[in-house]
């Protein structure tokens, strides 16, 4: 209980957050403002005072969130303004991303940016604002350019009084300019996918900085969802020119964030961004979301580069997660706070004398060289002038090359600064600790399971899979309602809020992908069919009649506007990762209605969007989706796949015959062998012939037919095949070939031999996770006519 600017000894009774289970609308529990939470209750006392509400938007981990409380927040003077002349409502943007997502949009509208705390004036009756802004100092401070907190709410006050009519006609036009902007644009004619993605790329090319790494000035964020859209174009391009450009960003961004202070490089884990734009100095707090898209992102790059390095910090951010966020019931804690005891960064700070007395002589000797700490301190406080200056750890180049520097092997170098690194953070443990919001989120907790399962699969860590299936399991026994609706947050065993579109469609991804990390089949097929469960609940709460996805219920309520969101920021919008769920499970129909609402932003600003500029990628790259309703609104010649990602198949295709004779009146006829390799299964002639209305199709039947000329018809006496029983139910059983198959083929002439007539067999292998691009292979038997 805090007591803030009160009289000393007072304690101060409990206004309406104290009901609350949001860490944020705990921290405020205890101001004197008479804060109230978002709800009915708030709005009616609002319209019978006749009086505006003060919207104040945050975080629990934000740190100019927590100057302001202390400034203002906890100013008794202030309070009695706010409560005399305002119903003061508090969100946490966490819980309620509708909410701050349709004011974030209003505040841009009136001053050109965004950030938090959001405060934000709302008219009574529909909730519209009419006035926005972020931090305000308690009293005035030149330089800073903008009022005081009090003159702000004096002369809101008197302009809602005495220009009612006024401030309403503002209200309505802001309002109108934020429906403008979240009402989408359908467009279903084709549009240029591959344009789209060139623009993409190359706009990132430019803003690359071939200095320090990473995209555009100070403050510098490390932008996940760019990297993966350069790695995905890295691996499509064939254009040297390009690869070479694109490896070259990839390669100095994650270099110097691996390196940089924006790495936790004692704990692990990355910071949320750099203040300054070479990734020294990081804004201090830690976020679930960061650290799970960073963490997917090195594994990846491990594996494109060849580099162990990154394959290292990927396990450490994984490690730093399970150690720190991990909950006790399994699930992820949201974030670690910028802040401890009123000091940012304090907590992850170092003098050299501090190192000195942690260390033995020669690791701290070690530690000095490596972290560069002989050079002098380079971190500041500037609220805070009067304490000493200190060092944000950081190295001045990659690892191998120090160790080569040092004359050390890069083995025996990792080895040595591991010790360091655990002394130094045995030390750092017994500090007072930055504050943990611990509730869980069940769209940042399904970019954490996807992350810990592609990461587990891809460097082989069957720990990091063990933690993801935890975590599925405690989102589908705990945050799951038995009516099929996902629960947005928990926290103290309380499951609250339905959840949002960002909650399903990131859950979904991450069971999908760890449904492809597990290794028994049991467990994937219990994740998928959870993944197709729950995909049925986002078409059904979340799409329109056009397809189009919406990031709330049609019968939300409360707010001017139905909140939608398609900007792929540092975090990718649930719009996008549900584009890649319905491609995933091949739902081309819906994907495509989905795009008739996003086309439009594809066409102006593709690098907007780019997780869905990744999906378009995808759909022109993978030729399982050509024929396709996707693949009929993206334009463009498909990008050719590297080799390497087409030489494998699990299937082997003998002929009983070389040579075929073929008569007016006489066909031929053969038998075809197919060899299915054990764990795969393709696709039968006729895979819905025991459900022909199932919804999901774009898996390509079983085919033999003729390629390289015409004059010749083949008939093939296709088996049934089996139907797939792991198969999630949703999806129905499709029938299936498994094993060895072998089966009669007859050719017989029709018209004049034009060309080269050949024999192909058509196929779509799928193992029990993923389904392989179609592949034809021609069969060399010649064909001759009698």
């Amino acid at each position: 209980m805090t007591t803030g600017n009160s009289e000393p000894g007072r304690m101060r009774r409990a206004n309406k957050l104290a009901r609350s289970t949001s860490p944020y609308l705990l921290q405020h529990a205890f101001n004197p403002v008479d804060w109230q939470p978002w709800g009915p209750e708030a709005f009616a006392e609002a319209r019978a005072r006749q009086v505006p509400i003060l919207l104040s938007i945050g975080y629990s981990t934000c740190y100019w969130c927590h100057v302001m409380e202390r400034e203002s927040f906890e100013n008794d003077a202030i309070a009695a303004i706010l409560n005399e002349r305002f119903v003061c409502i508090k969100v946490d943007r966490e819980e309620r991303p509708d909410i701050d997502d349709v004011y974030m949009t209003a505040t841009q509208v009136l001053t050109g940016h965004g950030g938090w705390p959001m405060n934000c004036f709302l008219e009574p009756e529909a909730l519209r604002p009419f006035w926005c802004g972020t931090y305000f100092p308690p009293a005035p401070r030149p330089g800073l350019g903008v009022p005081s907190f009090p003159q702000v709410l004096s002369n809101i006050s008197e302009a809602f009084r005495l220009q009612r009519d006024e401030v309403i006609a503002q209200a309505e036009q802001i309002a109108g300019i934020v429906r403008s902007r979240m009402k989408p644009i359908v467009r279903t004619e084709p549009i240029d996918g591959l344009g789209a993605i060139t623009e993409a790329a190359s706009t990132l090319l430019r803003m690359f900085d071939r200095n320090h790494g990473g995209f555009g000035a100070a403050p510098k964020f490390p932008q996940p969802v760019y990297l993966d859209l350069l790695l995905d174009v890295r691996a499509s391009s064939g254009s040297p020119e390009t690869r070479d450009a694109i490896d070259q960003a990839l390669r100095l961004s994650l270099d110097r964030m691996m390196i940089g202070g924006i790495y936790d490089q004692i704990g692990g884990g990355f910071h949320r961004y750099s203040v300054d734009g070479h990734w020294t100095v990081p804004h201090f707090e830690k976020m679930l979301y960061d650290n799970a898209l960073l963490a997917r992102v090195y594994a990846r790059a491990s594996t494109a580069f060849g580099d162990s390095e990154y394959a290292r910090i990927a396990r450490e951010t994984c490690e730093y997660v399970l150690r720190e966020l991990r909950t006790g019931e399994g699930g992820f804690a949201s974030a670690q706070d910028a802040e401890v005891d009123g000091r940012e960064g304090l907590n992850y700070l170092w003098t050299e004398d501090e190192v000195n007395s942690a260390l033995h002589p020669d690791e701290a000797k070690l530690a000095i060289k490596v972290f560069s700490l002989d050079a002098g301190p380079n971190f500041k406080d500037p609220h805070h002038p009067e304490e000493i200056a200190r060092s944000v750890l950081r190295l001045t180049d990659r690892p191998d090359r120090v160790a080569q520097t040092m004359g050390m092997e890069i083995d025996t170098f990792h080895a040595r600064m591991s010790r360091v690194r655990g002394t130094l953070l045995a030390v750092r443990n017994k500090r007072p600790q930055p504050h943990l919001d611990d509730k869980v989120l069940a769209s940042w907790n399904g970019l954490m399971i996807g992350a810990l399962a592609f990461t587990g699969k891809t460097l082989q860590e069957p720990r990091f899979t063990a933690a993801a299936s935890e975590a599925a399991d405690f989102i589908l026994k705990h945050m799951t309602a038995p009516d099929g609706h996902l629960m947005r947050s928990r926290r103290f065993e309380t499951s609250g809020g339905h959840g949002f579109l960002e909650d399903y469609a990131f859950v979904v991804a991450g069971l999908l992908d760890l449904a492809g990390a597990v290794d028994d089949r049991p467990s994937a097929k219990r994740y998928t069919d959870a993944a197709y469960s729950l995909n049925e609940k986002v078409h059904e709460l979340f799409a329109d009649e056009h397809g189009i996805h919406f990031d709330v219920e049609a019968d939300a309520g409360n707010l001017f506007v139905r909140a939608r969101s398609t900007h792929d920021g540092a975090i990718p919008c649930g719009t996008s990762v549900q584009l890649h769920n319905l491609l995933a499970m091949h739902h081309n129909d819906r994907a495509a209605g989905l795009l008739s609402g996003i086309a439009e932003n594809l066409r102006e600003m593709p690098l907007g969007i780019a997780n869905a500029t990744r999906a378009a990628l995808r759909v022109l790259t993978d030729a399982s989706f050509q024929g396709s309703a996707i693949a009929s609104r993206l334009r463009g010649t498909p990008v050719a796949a590297p080799a390497a990602d087409q030489s494998f198949t699990p299937v082997e295709i003998y002929a009983s015959e070389e040579r075929l004779s073929v008569g007016l009146d006489t066909p031929a006829s053969m038998k075809l062998v197919l060899q299915i390799a054990a764990g795969y299964h393709i696709i039968a002639a006729d895979p819905w012939v025991d459900d022909p209305k199932s919804s999901v199709r774009g898996l390509l039947p079983f085919r033999v037919h003729v390629v390289g000329g015409t004059g010749v018809k083949v008939y093939a006496d296709y088996p049934a095949g089996d139907p797939y029983h792991a198969a999630p139910d949703i999806m129905g059983k499709p029938r299936v070939y498994e094993g060895r198959l072998e089966f009669e083929v007859a050719v017989e002439l029709d018209g004049e031999l034009k060309g080269r007539p050949l024999l192909a067999v058509t196929f779509q292998a799928c193992s029990g996770t993923e389904c392989l691009a179609p592949r034809t292979a021609e069969l060399d038997i010649a064909i001759d006519r009698i």
